[in-house]
């Protein structure tokens, strides 16, 4: 591949990461998709391809369906629960998220949400809402007519919900409740903790069958309160942890010996935490590391 190829594929690459990891929910899979568009970029007839920038943004979303299609049926029997990969966001790796909807699109529990639908009808939905494309380029993107387009984004607004429902705190009071979780923890505080969960709050754990983690949701105020100091122990006690932005909000961070090992992060409705996301999982942790220069 010539230099002037590369020159030309790294001007539009800062773009493509950002949809990619939204479309996939992980990190390296995203990065496997911008590759790949990079290397069919580099053997397509140049005389095909006027606008590099469009035309890779096609590849893109065709490499992310297709990777959706196949990792489906992994996802649903690995051991235990299957979170979305983290990601820090505070250095603008997937672009600026000043809004409250932008800070949304790439949340924890969004991404997660979004398991819920299809391959298509996901796409379909992360590219109207998340990056404002019509119906008709969806549907020239995927080979679709925009009728199929119009009913897949329907069905996948009725299982997720309208974008903006969720109300996510303020960065700052995000932050701030973060904190206290943690300053609760280290106090050994449990009637605090219980006074900061929403009575239907569940938490969920990924450890990959790797380390240990709850393998099934823990749902209710009781249930989370008894179980949830047991891993904010290690937050609070053995562990180096410090509050970072992942995937557009404050959440833990923490570190052996200087290097990531877990990652806890919160959604909150009126003040209370309705969602915990611990991630433990080695492989899901190797993104965050490589963020902050531990390889």
């Amino acid at each position: 591949m010539t230099t002037a190829i590369a020159e030309e594929f790294e001007r539009p690459r800062p773009r493509l990461f950002g949809p990619a990891y939204r479309l996939l929910g992980s990190a390296h899979e995203a990065e496997d998709a911008v590759q790949d568009a990079y290397l069919r970029f580099g053997g397509a007839d140049r005389a095909g391809i006027r606008q590099p920038a469009a035309w890779l943004a096609k590849v893109v979303i065709r490499l992310c369906l297709d990777r959706l299609t196949s990792a489906r049926a992994r996802r649903e029997t690995c051991v235990g629960t299957w979170l979305p990969e983290p990601v820090l966001t505070s250095d603008g790796t997937l672009g600026p998220l000043e809004t409250a909807e932008r800070r949304e699109a790439v949340s924890t529990a969004m991404l997660f949400l979004l398991e819920r639908l299809t391959p298509t009808e996901r796409v379909v939905y992360v590219l109207r809402e998340a990056f404002a494309y019509g119906h008709r380029e969806t549907a020239e993107a995927l080979d679709l007519t925009e009728a199929n387009c119009r009913q897949l984004c329907r069905r996948a607004v009725a299982r997720v919900g309208e974008p903006g429902t969720r109300f996510r705190p303020a960065p700052e009071r995000q932050e701030r409740l973060v904190r206290s979780f943690l300053a609760a923890a280290r106090d050994g505080d449990p009637a605090g903790l219980e006074k900061a969960l929403a009575e239907d709050v569940v938490r969920w754990s990924d450890g990959g069958g790797q380390v240990g983690a709850a393998l099934r949701p823990i749902e209710g105020r009781a249930k989370v309160a008894r179980f949830l100091p047991g891993a904010l122990s290690k937050f609070a006690g053995g562990w180096d942890v410090g509050v970072a932005e992942v995937n557009g909000a404050s959440a833990l961070v923490a570190r052996v010996g200087g290097e990531v090992v877990g990652v806890l992060s919160v959604e909150a409705r009126d003040g209370c935490v309705t969602q915990v996301h611990v991630t433990v999982n080695p492989d899901k942790l190797d993104f965050v590391r490589r963020q902050l220069g531990q390889f």
